[in-house]
């Protein structure tokens, strides 16, 4: 089959085959940490990071949630990884920035993190954070075995079913469900441009 066909019919795929419930679910955990005067931290890695300084946007301007990202200060991301290693770049931020058990964490990650293989240790770090402090903790990953997926509150995984295509749906998926969080009038309270004036 055409390559670009096939792409296409998995993307179509993945769209009907999306956990309503799990994404419910987390709606339902923001609109309690907005109702709580909570903040929302947005953690990821690679394009995942990218991810999350456009999805602190949405968040604070079309939903008005307090948002941050610790990718978006390149300085202090490289000064820690410099100083005190990749593996608790963003534990140690979070402690920095006084997160506690009223916060959420919002992770963005292909895989999750697996400890035993070493990959994404500082997601797992900042997730063990989270736990500790009895915070809530949101992930959108594409692979349902990883960290983040078992150990997160409100995990939504990506039904992927051609492992070979992994890493571009699940990014591609993280971006429709972000949208699709901050467009549900349970959590919006600002129009987007275009819309407002057409």
């Amino acid at each position: 089959m055409n390559f670009t066909k096939q792409f296409l019919i998995e993307t179509e795929n993945i769209c009907r085959n999306l956990n309503i419930e799990q994404i419910d679910f987390a709606i339902e955990t923001l609109k309690n940490l907005k109702l709580n005067g909570g903040r929302l931290f947005i953690l990821g890695c690679g394009g995942s990071a990218g991810h999350a300084s456009h999805a602190v946007n949405d968040f604070r301007k079309i939903c008005g949630i307090e948002a941050y990202c610790p990718t978006d200060n390149v300085s202090e991301l490289t000064a820690r990884v410099n100083d005190e290693g990749w593996d608790t770049v963003f534990s140690e931020w979070l402690k920095i920035s006084k997160f506690k058990k009223t916060d959420c964490l919002l992770i963005f990650s292909v895989g999750g993190g697996n400890e035993e293989k070493q990959v994404s240790v500082n997601l797992i770090k900042a997730l063990k954070l989270s736990a500790e402090l009895g915070a809530q903790s949101i992930c959108v990953v594409g692979k349902p075995d990883g960290y983040s997926a078992k150990n997160c509150n409100a995990p939504i995984i990506v039904p992927i079913d051609n492992a070979n295509h992994t890493t571009p749906h699940a990014e591609a998926f993280a971006a429709v469900i972000w949208h699709l969080i901050v467009t549900h009038p349970d959590l919006k309270v600002s129009q987007t441009k275009w819309e407002s004036i057409t």
